[in-house]
C-alpha cells in the first residue's frame, strides 16, 4: 500500500469529516468528531498537521484560522486500504477475500442478492 495512503483509524475519522464537509477548520473537525470519536482539540490539530506534511490535506489561511481540505479522494484511500488488506490477510488473493465474506455468518438479508447484482453489472461492463 502506498505509505502516503496508510491511515490510522483516528486519521480516517478526520479525513471522513473533510470528505463530507469539503473544507473545515480544526475546530469544526473537532466538533464533528465529538459524537463519533471524542478527541482533544490539540489531537485533532496535530493529526491535521501530520496529514498535511504527508501531502494528504492542505490548508488555506483566513485571518488567524486555517481551513483544511483533502488532497486525496476517499475512494483512493479505500482502494489502497483494501489492496493492503487483501495482500496482508489473503496473500493477494481477491477470490479468497470474497470467499471469506460469503462464508461469513454476518451476511444480512439481501446481501447475496446485492452482491450478485454487482457481479452482473461488472460482467456487463467488461462485455461491452
Amino acid at each position: 500500500m502506498e505509505t502516503r495512503h496508510a491511515l490510522s483509524e483516528p486519521q480516517m475519522a478526520v479525513m471522513r469529516v473533510l470528505w463530507q464537509k469539503g473544507e473545515a477548520s480544526a475546530a469544526q473537525v473537532h466538533e464533528a468528531l465529538q459524537t463519533e470519536r471524542p478527541q482533544a482539540y490539540t489531537t485533532v490539530s496535530t493529526t491535521l498537521s501530520r496529514l498535511e506534511k504527508r501531502g494528504i490535506v492542505t490548508h488555506r489561511g483566513e485571518g488567524r484560522q486555517y481551513f483544511y481540505r483533502a488532497l486525496v479522494a476517499e475512494d483512493e484511500v479505500v482502494r489502497a486500504g483494501v489492496k493492503d488488506l487483501v495482500k496482508r490477510l489473503f496473500g493477494g488473493d481477491r477470490v479468497n477475500l470474497v470467499s471469506h465474506l460469503l462464508r461469513s455468518e454476518e451476511m444480512a438479508p439481501g446481501d447475496l442478492e446485492n452482491i450478485q447484482r454487482m457481479i452482473d453489472e461488472a460482467r456487463n461492463r467488461r462485455e461491452s
